[in-house]
């Protein structure tokens, strides 16, 4: 058995916040052999491109449905004697671990990867991993990001890649202090 390496993204909302997918992102994917795409791609024009890289699965995500693309809810894939279950991750509240929890536990899977927080996750717990890749276009209080996964046997292996700075930075408070 080979190691198996799926690069792991979410959140791209393409064209409606950015023209097109970073060039790190897909340098990033360069050797993957699998992407998995959490959802609000809002173009499948974004499946297109991660198609020249590797095989590409992808979920709807809330507004990809505004947009009227036709994907499944949820996936699951066998990889490596893992399952692996691909989710947008519509909680409330956003990102809840528990929420996130019984949703792996209903798909039977020993991974979840979800999207919709915009923000990077991995998180063990009751033996369940939890990833989430954030976004590459658009974080929420966090950096630009996608996730490696690294499957060899059922050693599992993520690392969180930075593609870019946070959309909105810290201000510069010693400006705005009152006298």
């Amino acid at each position: 058995m080979k190691i198996m390496l799926i690069g792991l993204i979410s959140d791209t909302h393409i064209p409606d916040r950015a023209k097109e997918i970073p060039q790190k992102v897909i340098e990033t994917f360069n050797d993957v052999d699998l992407i998995l795409h959490a959802g609000d791609l809002t173009s499948m024009e974004v499946i297109e491109k991660l198609e020249e890289i590797a095989p590409t699965m992808a979920i709807q995500g809330n507004m990809d449905r505004i947009k009227g693309i036709d994907l499944p809810k949820a996936r699951v894939i066998e990889a490596e004697d893992l399952k692996i279950g691909l989710i947008h991750g519509e909680v409330y509240p956003r990102a809840d671990t528990q929420q996130l929890l019984y949703l792996a536990r209903q798909l039977g899977v020993d991974i979840l990867v979800s999207g919709h927080s915009h923000q990077p996750k991995i998180e063990q717990i009751e033996g369940i991993l939890l990833l989430n890749p954030g976004s590459p276009i658009v974080p929420r209080l966090a950096d630009r990001t996608v996730m490696l996964l690294e499957i060899n046997k059922k050693e599992v292996d993520v690392e969180i890649i930075k593609i870019g700075a946070p959309v909105c930075s810290a201000l510069d408070f010693d400006k705005y202090k009152r006298d």
